[in-house]
């Protein structure tokens, strides 16, 4: 299957309120422009440094969304031209992510990344976190910022009763937020789904989801 058709086939079982984040990590330029050409615009990447040089070579009508962990001394790189940070798990990455915002003049969209899979491995704000976070006189101050919504990963297992619970629970704690709106939140998105489980994340509320493998081919 062509990477083309592969976007054409998912694309067609979206939701139209959906939207789709192909992850293209380790991937060639030519195969992001024959996703490029076949109408795709949003490209989720996890290392600052590859996604710099990729948006460097490609069109510029492209959204760039940084989907990996990230470190406070590389926000710089990508500030000029990122669309969507996904992975933001504190306040000092926040207050960075601003810095930076302003240096360029822009305003940064920011997914805070909430902990609610059962490995250690995963980044992530818990509940009670988030919440201090998002009551801080700290984050209030940050202009430069619009915290969007938030993002999880889901445990990595082939238990489907444990990953809809996970992406309930990251649904439960997005409804339980609504009423903290300020002035740099929108709240709108829940970005949470790959290849292997986004239809089950579409079913739990998810409004965005990352996939790579299913449209690339594997790694």
């Amino acid at each position: 299957m062509s990477i083309q058709s592969n976007l054409n086939t998912i694309k067609a079982s979206l939701p139209e309120h959906v939207t789709l984040v192909a992850v293209s990590k380790t991937k060639p330029v030519s195969d992001l422009l024959q996703a490029y050409e076949a109408g795709q615009r949003i490209f989720g990447e996890n290392k600052i440094q590859e996604m710099t040089e990729k948006w460097e070579q490609m069109p510029k009508d492209i959204q760039w969304h940084m989907i990996g962990h990230v470190q406070s001394n590389k926000v710089k790189f990508m500030a000029p031209y990122v669309t969507l940070i996904h992975g933001v798990d504190s306040l000092k990455l926040l207050q960075e992510i601003n810095k930076q915002a302003l240096k360029n003049n822009r305003i940064i969209d920011c997914l805070l990344q909430i902990y609610i899979a059962e490995e250690e491995t995963k980044f992530g704000l818990d509940e009670k976190e988030l919440n201090e976070l998002l009551t801080s006189v700290e984050f209030k101050e940050l202009k430069n910022i619009r915290i969007l919504g938030l993002m999880g990963m889901a445990t990595f297992t082939e238990n489907q009763n444990q990953i809809k619970k996970e992406f309930t629970h990251l649904k439960s704690i997005f409804d339980s937020i609504q009423t903290l709106k300020t002035e740099n939140c929108e709240l709108n998105t829940i970005s949470m789904g790959m290849s292997g489980d986004y239809q089950l994340a579409i079913e739990c509320g998810s409004t965005m989801v990352r996939i790579g493998s299913s449209i690339f081919g594997g790694r």
